[in-house]
């Protein structure tokens, strides 16, 4: 004879097999609500697995698996020869209330003194709702998910690499450093070795780590002009002095750099070799080699943000700073998230092993570590031949990309703004015309479902730089057209 809770455990569990979510934590989270209701109470017998898997229409182990889920939280007990029970002593799911004062009322003001930076202070933006033009970013809808899930199950589904749940090396994954290695070596012509390497979740913390040991006390830190925003505020942070330099159509001015040095002692000099951001120009062979020999030659660090290597669209890309240092002065950063997926936080530090252990100490404090087993399934994506094949995948769609909307702004837009096709990365430096705003343009956009970037992050130093930066990769062709019939809209009403 069925029990009462045999009875009616099926009509009041819904078992959804087309869900995600498995049918043994269904049963065991369905279980937990009946058990929280009252419908089941303390002490009560449940029935046994066999009875159970009949009645929901499920394998034995489902069952099995589920009431070995609610064993271990605390919500039954097994008493052998007599079979299972709820438990008498339940988890106390509802925490203890201190006072019914704060009950019902969020607090909006601290009670507390707290320091504020106005040097940071920036809009934080939403995630952008409908119609979006980014600043050059990668289209997540053709990330390599299905590899990263393959390597990342294959991985934790051996039993020997339980090991790598526990805390792993401040560096990172051992295997991604000594994948790197070869990887860089082989791509970038970096003589560089496991020990040179560290593993970090962007190359902005590369630059908030590095900018952590090079500035204190305003030291002189030099970038071009315009530059990415988000490097001149990190290096702010740490206590920097940041002036700039003129950047044209070679990249950052060294002539002008050459006179600043002769007046004042530059720390480091932050670049985005390719392709600067937020121009996109590729800095030259000529620039490259005077930035080496003024860094030797004044003792200053390069750091080298060199964070859209991969997206070249001609055969022969320009070797990194880092290819070609032998004084052991550049400070290279670089990111995996930036062709797999920003979601992905991987990237790497490269720099002379000394500034690496210091880099290290400091990292152990912030973040201690980051995602040792997404690493450890980037280095295996490496080692097989995914992450290369989804790069020269990803480069073709984006090559497509970058010559539709260069052609749209061409057609559509000549009249109102000017541009040079960039040979790589993932966007294009566009200016206005003089007589007009981005501000102006921005609000109409945004009143007809279009999302631009916002003007004020190319304009750190109030110049009257009159640029902004247009990302193709993200959107296809039909987002394109769609975009550019917009602004065209726009600019033609103001």
């Amino acid at each position: 004879m069925s029990s009462p809770a045999m009875v009616a455990l099926p009509h009041l569990i819904n078992i959804d097999r087309d869900t995600e979510l498995p049918v043994y934590l269904q049963i065991s989270n369905g279980l937990i609500q009946q058990i929280k209701a009252g419908v089941l109470r303390p002490g009560s017998r449940l029935p046994g697995t066999r009875a159970m898997a009949q009645s929901f229409a499920v394998h034995r182990k489902t069952v099995v698996a589920a009431y070995e889920e609610l064993f271990s939280q605390g919500w039954i007990d097994v008493r052998p020869s007599q079979g299972t029970f709820v438990s008498e002593s339940l988890p106390n799911v509802l925490p203890n209330k201190l006072s019914e004062v704060s009950e019902g009322r969020s607090i909006k003001n601290s009670g507390f003194t707290f320091y504020t930076k106005a040097h940071l202070k920036r809009v934080l933006p939403d995630i952008p709702q409908g119609l979006t033009l980014d600043e050059g970013i990668p289209d997540v809808r053709i990330a390599p998910v299905n590899d990263i899930i393959k390597h990342y199950r294959s991985f934790v589904a051996r039993s020997y690499n339980s090991r790598h749940l526990s805390y792993g090396s401040v560096y990172g994954d051992a295997l991604l450093r000594e994948t790197l290695a070869g990887f860089l070596q082989e791509t970038r012509g970096m003589a560089v070795e496991k020990d040179n390497i560290m593993i970090v979740r962007g190359s902005q913390m590369g630059t908030y780590l590095a900018s952590q040991l090079l500035f204190k006390n305003k030291e002189l830190a030099v970038v071009g002009e315009t530059n990415y925003i988000a490097a001149n505020l990190t290096m702010l942070e740490a206590g920097a002095k940041v002036k700039t330099v003129p950047v044209d159509h070679k990249g950052i001015c060294t002539s002008e750099l050459r006179k600043l040095c002769g007046q004042e002692k530059v720390t480091a000099v932050y670049v985005t070799s390719h392709h600067h951001h937020p121009t996109t120009v590729t800095l030259s062979v000529e620039r490259r080699i005077e930035l080496l020999q003024l860094a030797e030659e004044y003792g200053f660090a390069i750091l080298e943000d060199d964070y859209d290597y991969d997206f070249h669209y001609r055969n022969a890309p320009l070797l990194p700073l880092a290819s070609a240092d032998r004084s052991g002065q550049v400070i290279y950063m670089g990111a995996i998230c930036k062709i797999v997926a920003p979601a992905y936080r991987v990237g790497y530090l490269v720099a002379p092993k000394d500034f690496i252990d210091e880099v290290a100490h400091l990292r152990r404090i912030i973040d201690r570590q980051g995602d040792a087993i997404l690493e450890r399934s980037i280095a295996l994506m490496i080692r097989q031949g995914d992450y290369q094949r989804h790069t020269k995948k990803a480069l073709k769609i984006y090559r497509d990309r970058r010559d539709h909307f260069c052609q749209l702004l061409k057609t559509e837009l000549s009249e109102f703004v000017r541009f040079k096709v960039p040979e790589g990365g993932l966007a294009v430096w566009v200016e206005l015309r003089e007589d007009m705003s981005w501000i102006d343009i921005a609000e109409a956009c945004r009143q007809k479902g279009l999302n631009i970037p916002d003007y004020q992050t190319y304009n750190f130093n109030h110049t009257a730089n009159n640029g902004i930066r247009m990302g193709f990769a993200s959107i296809n062709f039909q987002e394109q057209t769609q975009i550019v019939s917009v602004l065209k809209e726009v600019m033609n009403h103001l």
